[in-house]
């Protein structure tokens, strides 16, 4: 009988420290910086939590997508019912445009990985009133070699133009070559005299492109018939196409897709290296109306995703399944992330998190 107390009793312990967890309650997890100057500098942006379980929490690393991106945290354990902090900081020298990071912290939490994300647009710099013209191609010069279409309601145009000049002592016909067929670029005047300022109009007619979300086209200039495609002739053309869910009625609203998946983190385990591994995310539409996966980018240059798009019947689910390839990596822990652009006005934009440790 005795046997039996003390075992109920070691039964007891164990379940009551099993019971015994941190929780990570986020405030919020997504943060809009809006129009940003580069010139104003660094950004910064901070991530309150609490931890609303019964154990110490300890936030072990934070992890951002890149390196224009630097996360401070509290170090020390934080006990349950007080607060901490992730605080994010972003360097928008040098990147122009829209951008979006993820950040990702790993505790004791009962969510043990749990993804921040920062967004927002950077304004460049103006260009010096001493010099307009800081590009040059050979006698061309231009305000900038790149072009920002920013967002991109699909069904609509948007236009930009660029200011050029001819400096050279020759008569110069730019025209402008690898262009894509959702883009048009006119040059006027057709031929610029010596010393003549022009401009380069450039149209993006998103119905025509089939690509959803972040676009980076590069087009490239040739002076007089000559097509040089090189890094001296090139300008980039960035854009964003989405939709605008703002126009929807009540009813649309009502019938909308609802994009649910059970697990945003896959780990994939012990793989060893040289081989190969397959995963899968379960997405489930509860909603009405398809759920249509437009785009899943991938800039994981070992992982494979069988599907680039997906339609979803509501009610119903289907699984995005990926092929990881071990062959050029190196012993060690990974992660890596999935950007997914689907047409549920509430989950637009989901990241996913895929990790795995190779091993001899």
């Amino acid at each position: 009988m005795k046997k039996y107390g003390v075992l109920l009793v070691c039964l007891v312990i164990s379940l009551a420290a099993m019971s015994q967890k941190a929780v990570i309650s986020f405030n919020e997890k997504n943060h809009d910086f809006g129009k940003v100057n580069e010139e104003d500098g660094k950004i910064t942006y901070v991530f309150d939590f609490k931890n609303s379980g019964n154990s110490p929490m300890v936030i072990n690393r934070v992890q951002a997508s890149c390196g224009c991106t630097t996360p401070i945290w509290t170090k020390e354990p934080i006990e349950p019912g007080k607060s901490g902090s992730i605080t994010v900081t972003y360097n928008p020298a040098g990147r122009p445009g829209a951008f979006t990071k993820t950040i990702t912290v790993y505790s004791n939490s009962t969510e043990e990985e749990v993804v921040l994300i920062i967004k927002g647009e950077v304004i460049p710099k103006q260009t010096s009133e001493n010099n307009p013209y800081p590009v040059n191609m050979n006698g061309l010069v231009l305000k900038s070699r790149v072009i920002q279409m920013n967002n991109v309601e699909k069904g609509k145009n948007q236009v930009r133009t660029l200011d050029i000049k001819n400096t050279s002592n020759a008569n110069i016909k730019p025209t402008i070559e690898n262009i894509p067929v959702y883009l048009t670029a006119i040059v006027t005047p057709g031929i610029l005299k010596p010393n003549e300022e022009g401009k380069i109009t450039f149209t993006i007619n998103s119905k025509n492109c089939t690509q959803w979300g972040p676009i980076n086209d590069d087009v490239f200039v040739a002076l007089n018939g000559q097509k040089k495609i090189s890094g001296e002739y090139k300008i980039s053309i960035i854009s964003n196409i989405v939709e605008d869910f703002s126009k929807l009625t009540l009813e649309q609203k009502r019938k909308a897709p609802i994009f649910e998946i059970p697990q945003k983190n896959l780990n994939l385990g012990v793989v060893k290296i040289g081989t190969k591994r397959a995963g899968k995310f379960k997405v489930n539409n509860k909603g009405q109306s398809s759920l249509e996966i437009r785009r899943i980018i991938n800039n994981n240059n070992e992982i494979v995703v069988r599907q680039s798009k997906l339609s979803i019947a509501g009610g119903r689910s289907a699984d995005i399944i990926l092929d990881l390839n071990t062959k050029n990596l190196a012993v060690g822990d990974y992660k890596k992330t999935l950007t997914i652009q689907t047409n549920d006005p509430d989950n637009s934009f989901i990241i996913l998190v895929l990790s795995w440790t190779i091993q001899k």
